[in-house]
């Protein structure tokens, strides 16, 4: 799909109903039905063959001797002929056999891809290490190339080209090794997120929110983006004050609770390892630890919020996070199905690094990515173009880096992730369609009780 509006522009899907995987699962069932439709029609061609010898249709020869003949030729025509049941079955099996085949060579080659990328980052980080004035040089031509219009502006070149950001640490674990430090990417990851203790989460009860963006249900994407905007505005970096999650009860026009949507914004201390993080949980480290796979102190305060709020396990939970918040989002969906905490069964993520998180095939998982924001980048890989996992992407270039990350446009205007929600809401792109239509536990509400709360990381 690709569509244009006011500040959003060239928005494209993958994955989801209309995704790669979608289709992959189309062939196959595809040649497994063909397989069925080859295997019955042989049956019936088989069967049939016992009428030839048919003592009644032999002992009818003796009156009429030649409609015999005629009727034994025609039957092994269309039993046997070119034209006839036995062909017609095989073809059927050698279509199926096709499709199988050509439904394994198209997920082989996205895969040799994938991995072709990979294997090229690494080693040109190799190379950059084991020759440092080739890497220098080769760096220096990258900012300096005309393709690149670099012109000393380094936060709006970034913005510009933040695929450099992939290229960069993909390079990293080849220039470790070639170095004699064998790694990858997770666990440099993992070797980061061990300089900042994550604690145990603190959970303050921050009463009910009656403001309109949380106390209204949501009715579409957009919606959802403006309650998280608002979350994110109350996110505050002093202990004790503001909230930094919400659990939204939505109910349907008997007052009856259809499923309950959480509210997890992004990052609000950019604290280096070792340093005060102010016991925020929204800090570096839950990046860090996020990303290297690990549960986060905001996680467990999450899972504590919808314990409090009497959450019962199985009703549908949608999990709504920018950023950090999506990472954790992912992560949490992943861990409470798996583990049969609660019963995640919808993930809405804007400008966050989630393609390294496993999602239960039980999830449906749209994400929502600038095409010039620097963050979802950070994890180095596309996210996977599976059939219960939705990305769309678009352009809305600000020329700063928390332009292109922001939920909103300035104070609060629609833009940016909102603007784009509120463009594909209106569109007809069949992986997004899908994924709405599938959360009306939570986009078809008449009413919702917002209750919200403050996580804080206890030492």
């Amino acid at each position: 799909m690709s569509e244009t509006g006011p500040g959003v522009s060239n928005i494209s899907v993958t994955g989801g109903a209309g995704g790669s995987d979608a289709f992959y699962e189309d062939l196959a069932a595809m040649g497994d039905l063909t397989d069925d439709v080859a295997g019955s029609t042989l049956t019936i061609a088989m069967t049939s063959h016992k009428y030839l010898a048919d003592p009644d249709v032999l002992a009818s020869g003796i009156l009429n001797p030649g409609g015999l003949v005629k009727f034994e030729a025609t039957m092994l025509g269309a039993l046997d002929g070119p034209s006839g049941l036995t062909a017609t079955s095989a073809a059927i099996g050698v279509r199926g056999l096709t499709l199988q085949a050509t439904n394994q060579a198209y997920q082989f080659v996205d895969d040799l891809n994938a991995k072709a990328l990979e294997a090229g980052r690494w080693l040109a980080g190799a190379a950059v290490a084991i020759n440092p004035a080739l890497g220098a040089a080769g760096l220096a031509a990258i900012a300096t190339d005309v393709y690149l219009n670099y012109d000393g502006d380094w936060q709006k070149w970034l913005v510009e080209h933040p695929g450099m950001i992939d290229t960069i640490l993909g390079m990293s674990p080849g220039a470790l090794s070639a170095l004699g430090l064998p790694t990858d990417l997770a666990t440099l990851t993992e070797f980061l997120a061990a300089a900042y203790p994550d604690g145990d989460p603190k959970l303050i009860d921050q009463g009910m929110d009656l403001d309109p963006r949380t106390a209204t249900p949501p009715q579409n994407l957009g919606d959802l983006m403006d309650g998280l905007d608002y979350r994110n505005a109350q996110n505050s970096d002093k202990p004790n004050e503001g909230s930094n999650i919400d659990v939204r009860a939505i109910k349907d026009a008997n007052g009856n609770i259809t499923g309950y949507v959480v509210d997890i914004p992004g990052t609000k201390v950019w604290n280096a390892p070792f340093m005060d993080d102010k016991n925020n949980a929204n800090d570096f480290g839950t990046n860090i630890d996020g990303i290297a796979g690990n549960e986060t102190v905001l996680q467990e305060g999450i899972e504590q919020a919808l314990r409090d709020a009497g959450v019962p396990k199985d009703a549908p939970v949608m999990l709504v996070g920018h950023s950090q918040g999506g990472i954790v989002a992912a992560r949490a969906a992943n861990d409470f199905v798996n583990n049969g905490t609660y019963n995640v069964t919808h993930v809405v993520t804007a400008g966050s690094p989630v393609g390294n998180i496993p999602i239960p095939d039980s999830v449906q998982m749209l994400s929502l990515e600038n095409n010039g924001d620097v963050v979802p980048h950070l994890d180095a890989r596309e996210n996977p173009d599976a059939d219960n996992r939705t990305t769309v992407k678009f352009d809305n270039q600000t020329n700063t880096a928390g332009g292109n990350h922001a939920i909103s446009g300035p104070d609060g205007q629609d833009g940016n992730y909102e603007a784009a929600a509120r463009q594909i809401d209106s569109g007809n792109d069949p992986s997004v369609r899908r994924f709405v239509d599938s959360a009306g536990a939570f986009l078809n509400g008449e009413s919702a009780d917002s209750h919200q709360y403050k996580v804080e990381r206890q030492p």
